[in-house]
Parts: structure tokens; sequence; C-alpha cells
């Protein structure tokens, strides 16, 4: 009993520290664009609580990581045009890239084979930005089409879709997918760490 409640108080210093840092590397991020958005350096540590805390807990972190961009006015634009839409988009993108990449490092590592925990966070670090820009795109096509056509003209694009993913998502998603797998082996280590102290 003992042993198990302190599990719980680990995992939830782990998961108030990780959410805290989400704030504050959004907030941070929310000055660093590509384009029209800011970049999310927050995919990091939805990572890494994802792989030591679980799906839940990177369902939650990408929550918090939604919930300030919502208040920093980051979704201005399109709240400019649809709340109900943005909000739903919103939320649904980062708690799902958070719970994904739980989902994922939790399956690849139940493998156990030689190096199964590198390659499931590698696998969480890639599924966690191709997740939250699919909701993205994908709630840009359903919601804000129109807008986004647009948009589209106005700035030279084709179509609407090409400007969705080349000037909408396109820089920041690869911004995004380079820096999670280039921190892939500090995730690693961290969860390593973590584990270690379990």
């Amino acid at each position: 009993m003992q042993k198990t409640n302190s599990a719980n108080i680990r995992q939830l210093t782990i998961l108030g520290m990780l959410t805290a840092i989400v704030v504050v590397l959004q907030l941070l991020g929310s000055f660093i664009r590509f384009g029209v958005f800011s970049i999310s350096l927050v995919l990091i540590p939805i990572v890494v609580g994802a792989a030591l805390c679980g799906p839940w807990a990177g369902a939650w972190l990408g929550f918090v990581f939604s919930i300030v961009v919502l208040i920093s006015g980051d979704a201005s634009a399109f709240l400019a045009v649809n709340v109900p839409g943005t909000i739903i988009i919103v939320i649904l993108k980062g708690t799902c890239a958070g719970l994904v990449a739980g989902l994922v490092f939790s399956l690849v590592n139940k493998l156990k084979f030689k190096g199964s925990r590198y390659v499931a966070t590698v696998a969480a670090a890639v599924a966690c930005p191709v997740v939250n820009t699919g909701i993205f795109l994908i709630g840009c096509f359903l919601f804000f089409y129109d807008t986004v056509a647009g948009w589209a003209s106005a700035l030279g694009y084709e179509n609407a879709v090409a400007y969705m993913f080349l000037g909408l998502a396109g820089g920041n998603f690869l911004f995004e997918l380079l820096f999670n797998v280039i921190l892939s082996p500090v995730i690693v280590r961290i969860v390593n760490i973590g584990e270690k102290t379990a």
C-alpha cells in the first residue's frame, strides 16, 4: 500500500512539474513564429510525460497546452471566424497528440526487444506532432475551408489545400518534427532516469 502511494505521489509530482513546463514553454514559444502560428516547443514535455506516466498523463499535458494556446491568443485568427470550431480543434489536437504519444510509447515499449525503449520514444516523438498537425489540418478543412481559401487566394496560392499544407502548417510541422526527433535521445535519458528512480 505504501509503495502504491509513493508511486502515485511520484507520478503527481512529475505531472505537476511537466504541467508547469508546458505552460512556460508554450508562452515562450508564442514569440517564435514560422508563418501564421507560433511553434510548439511543448511537444517534448508532453512526450516525456506520456512515456513516464502513461497515455492519460500525455492527454492531460496536451490539454493544458491547448488551454494555453486558447488563452494566449495564438488561435485568435480562427476564434474571430468560428469560436466553437476553434475551441474544438485546439483542444482535440493537443489532447489527442499527448494521448497518442503515450499509447504509441506503451505499445512499442511492451514489445521488449533490444532498444525497444529508444524506438518507443522516437515513435512517440514522431506521433505527437503528426497527430497535432493532422487534426489541425482536418479541422481547417471542416470548419474554416472558406476562410482559408480566401487567405490562400490573397497570398497567391493556387488552392486552399496547398495553403493549408505549405503556408499554415508546413514550416511549423517540419520544425516540430525535427525538434522532437533530434531531442529523442534526451527524452530516452529522462525516461530511463525516471524509471530507475521509480
